[in-house]
C-alpha cells in the first residue's frame, strides 16, 4: 500500500506590493479602501485565476487597444497628409508600405533595386508582414490591412517585454505594470518596429539576470540587428565586470552577441551588399532628425540667421557628446561607494545615446520605459516624464502639419513652442538621469536596495564584491586588483585575516529607505 503524504502547499515567493512601496500609489488606493495591511502577505497564498502576470497582460491588451484606436481616424478615412499630423495618427507602416514598394510585392533587403533604411530583422519583418497582407498593390483595404498586422504584432511584443520585465525580479514584478501602461507606449508604439527590439532587449536582460549569458548575448545581437540600440547594454557589462572582476561573463556575452548579429547580416551582406550597406550610408549622411537637440538648434540658426549645422558636423559632435557622457558614467561606476545595479547603468548609457543622438523619433520613448521600469520603479517621476513625452509628442505632429501644408493657423503651432517641447522632453529625460545616478551615489536612496536587494537584474554581479574601485575621498582605500596579491602576502605573514570592508553588506535602514518618498 503507497504511503499517504499530507499535502503540502508550496510557498510563494513574498514581493513587494507598490500600495506599500510607492507614496504616489499609496495615496490613490484611498479611493478602493486604502493601501494593502501590513498584516497581509502578498505571494505566500494562491490569488487564484488573476495572478500577477495574467493582470498585467489584461492591462497591456487594454493599452494595446487604445493605442490602436488612437489611430481610428487614419485607420477609417486613410493616411493622408496633413490630416494624419492634426489627428495625431500618424504611423510608418502606411507611409513605408506605398513608398518602398513592399506593396508591389518587392521584398527589403533581397530585391536588389530595393533601398531600405533599416537594419536586416527589420526589413525582414517588414517584407514577411507585407508577403502575409492579401492582393497587390497599395489600395486603401491593403494599406490598413498593413497597418492592423503589424499593430497586432507589436502589441504581443509588448506582452513580451512586460513578461520579461515582471519575471527579471520575481519579488518586484507590479514594476511591470510601468511597462505595460505607459502613455509614451500607448502614444507611440505603433508607429515603427521599435518595439521588435525592445522585446528582444527585455529577452536578452531576462536571460543575463537568470545568469544565462550565451542566450543573453544571442538576443542582444539579434535585437541590435533589428536596432542598434541593444548594443549598449554590453557597455553597462563591461563596466560591471570591470568593477566585479568577472571578465569571463564580458567575453561570453559578446561573443555570443557577437555571432548572433553575424549569423543574421552576413548572408544578407553576400547576397546584396549595396542594400545591406545603405542602412549605414543613411544613418551617416543624412541630415538631423527631427525632436534631436541638433534639428532643435538649425531651426533656431535659421530664425536667428546664424551658422546651421551640417551632417559631418552633426556627426561629429554627437559622437563627441556621446562619448564624453559614456565617460561620465563610467566614472561614477567606477567610483560609487556601491557597485551600481545592471538597470541602472544600462538606462543611463541609453539616455546618454538618446540626448545625443542626430535623430530623435517619438517611438524612441519606448527604448527608455522597461529600462526606468527596472532603475528607478517610482511612479511620480515615471508619470512627469511621460507627460513631457506626451506633450512632445503632440507637438511634433502639430509641427509637421504646419511644414507640410501652411494650413489653418488654429490647427498650428510655431517653431518657438515646438521647440520648447523638445527640449523640455530633453530636460525629463536629463532628470531621471541624474536622479538614477543619485541612487547609485547614494544606494540608500535606490528603491530596491532601500529593500535589502542588491542586483537582482545583474546575473553574476549580483552579491558580487569589488575588485576595481577608485575612492575618490580616500584614495587609499581604493580596490585595485594589482594590490590584491600584495595584501594577501602581508595577511599570510602576520596570520591575521585583515577585515575587508564590503559596501554591498550596508543596508539602509527604514528611514533612509523612505526619504525619496
Amino acid at each position: 500500500m503507497q504511503e499517504t503524504k499530507p499535502h503540502s502547499q508550496e510557498k510563494r515567493a513574498r514581493f513587494v506590493v507598490p500600495s506599500r512601496s510607492d507614496s504616489l500609489l499609496r495615496n490613490f488606493t484611498e479611493l478602493i479602501g486604502g493601501p494593502l495591511g501590513q498584516r497581509s502577505s502578498p505571494g505566500a497564498t494562491s490569488p487564484g485565476f488573476f495572478t500577477v502576470e495574467r493582470v498585467l497582460i489584461i492591462l497591456t491588451i487594454v493599452a494595446a487597444l487604445l493605442s490602436i484606436m488612437i489611430k481610428g481616424y487614419c485607420r477609417v478615412n486613410g493616411w493622408h497628409t496633413p490630416q494624419q499630423f492634426y489627428a495625431t495618427c500618424y504611423s510608418d507602416f502606411p507611409e513605408l508600405f506605398s513608398s518602398r514598394g513592399l506593396a508591389d510585392g518587392v521584398f527589403p533587403l533581397f530585391d536588389q533595386k530595393a533601398l531600405f533604411e533599416y537594419p536586416v530583422i527589420t526589413g525582414l519583418i517588414a517584407g514577411v508582414t507585407a508577403w502575409l497582407v492579401p492582393g497587390r498593390g497599395a489600395s486603401p483595404e491593403r494599406i490598413l490591412g498593413y497597418f492592423d498586422m503589424n499593430a497586432t504584432l507589436i502589441a504581443a511584443m509588448w506582452i513580451v517585454v512586460v513578461l520579461a520585465t515582471a519575471r527579471i525580479n520575481r519579488r518586484r514584478p507590479w514594476d511591470a505594470a510601468m511597462v505595460a501602461l505607459a502613455p509614451g507606449i500607448v502614444l507611440a508604439g505603433v508607429i515603427n518596429w521599435d518595439m521588435w527590439a525592445v522585446a528582444m532587449l527585455a529577452v536578452g536582460m531576462y536571460f543575463f539576470a537568470k545568469e544565462r549569458p550565451v542566450l543573453a548575448g544571442l538576443f542582444i545581437g539579434l535585437g541590435t540587428a533589428t536596432k542598434l540600440y541593444p548594443l549598449l547594454m554590453l557597455g553597462a557589462v563591461f563596466l560591471l565586470s570591470l568593477r566585479s572582476g568577472r571578465l569571463r561573463v564580458l567575453f561570453v556575452n559578446t561573443l555570443s552577441a557577437t555571432i548572433a548579429w553575424l549569423a543574421v547580416n552576413v548572408p544578407i551582406a553576400a547576397i546584396n551588399p549595396a542594400g545591406w550597406r545603405y542602412f549605414f550610408d543613411y544613418t551617416r549622411d543624412r541630415p538631423a532628425g527631427y525632436s534631436s537637440p541638433w534639428f532643435a538648434y538649425n531651426l533656431v540658426a535659421e530664425r536667428l540667421q546664424l551658422v546651421q549645422l551640417g551632417p559631418e558636423a552633426i556627426n561629429a559632435l554627437a559622437m563627441d557628446m556621446f562619448l564624453v557622457a559614456c565617460v561620465l558614467i563610467a566614472g561614477l561606476a567606477l567610483t560609487a561607494p556601491r557597485r551600481p545595479r545592471m538597470a541602472q547603468l544600462t538606462f543611463l548609457i541609453v539616455a546618454a545615446f538618446i540626448l545625443s543622438n542626430k535623430v530623435y523619433s517619438p517611438q524612441y520613448v519606448l527604448w527608455l520605459v522597461p529600462l526606468l521600469a527596472l532603475a528607478r520603479p517610482r511612479w511620480r517621476d515615471f508619470l512627469l516624464w511621460q507627460a513631457a513625452e506626451a506633450l512632445h509628442w503632440t507637438a511634433t505632429w502639430m509641427y509637421l502639419g504646419q511644414t507640410s501644408s501652411g494650413g489653418a493657423a488654429q490647427n498650428n503651432i510655431d517653431m518657438p513652442y515646438y521647440v520648447m517641447a523638445v527640449m523640455l522632453h530633453m530636460v525629463a529625460t536629463a532628470y531621471l538621469m541624474l536622479r538614477v545616478a543619485w541612487d547609485v551615489w547614494e544606494p540608500h536612496l535606490d528603491p530596491l536596495r532601500a529593500q535589502g536587494e542588491d542586483d537582482p537584474h545583474g546575473g553574476v554581479f549580483n552579491g558580487a564584491k569589488d575588485w576595481f574601485r577608485i575612492d575618490l575621498k580616500s584614495p587609499a582605500a581604493s580596490v585595485l586588483p594589482w594590490r590584491r596579491g600584495a595584501l594577501k602576502s602581508v595577511e599570510e605573514q602576520s596570520g591575521l585575516d585583515a577585515p575587508k570592508p564590503s559596501y554591498d553588506s550596508v543596508l539602509p535602514t527604514h528611514g533612509e529607505a523612505e526619504r525619496d518618498g
